[in-house]
């Protein structure tokens, strides 16, 4: 069975540095084997992943901003529990989708998160989640999503 970071590495992704907080929060919280992830938004190594589904942005677009959103979550992981192997179960990821009112595929757009929990964290990566359409969010990026994991002892 191959790790998390194998995973990654046969998927070509290079986690970035943990993206900073941007207001008055932290980026993870560890209470007790559970780690939350505060949001994190579509961005890449070149910039902010912005715009709104059904407006600027079609559903393929908006699925690979919700794929940076499950790298920016990874990053974070790896930067609270150093070793990802430590991670026994993706639990919950919250999606937050930047959408024009008739736009309803906001699901399909989370799963470019969620399907990458599954292809990195396998079985583990399976996970509850709500996805959600909003007017606008932090900075004008087209998604957000945060997320909660179990860590292994």
């Amino acid at each position: 069975m191959s790790t998390p970071e194998a995973r990654l590495v046969s998927l070509g992704i290079t986690l970035p540095e943990p993206m900073k907080a941007v207001a008055n929060y932290v980026p993870f919280v560890i209470s007790g084997q559970h780690l939350y992830v505060s949001g994190q938004v579509s961005s890449t190594p070149d910039g902010l992943v912005t715009g709104r589904l059904g407006e600027t942005m079609d559903l393929p677009a908006g699925q690979q901003a919700a794929k940076r959103c499950g790298i920016n979550l990874i990053a974070q992981c790896k930067a609270a529990v150093g070793d990802l192997s430590r991670i026994s179960h993706v639990v919950k990821l919250g999606g937050f989708v930047n959408a024009h009112p008739l736009f309803i595929d906001i699901p399909q757009v989370i799963n470019g998160c969620s399907d990458l929990m599954v292809e990195v964290f396998g079985e583990a990566g399976r996970h509850a989640r709500s996805a959600v359409a909003c007017p606008t969010l932090p900075l004008g990026v087209a998604v957000e999503v945060d997320g909660i994991f179990e860590i292994a002892n």
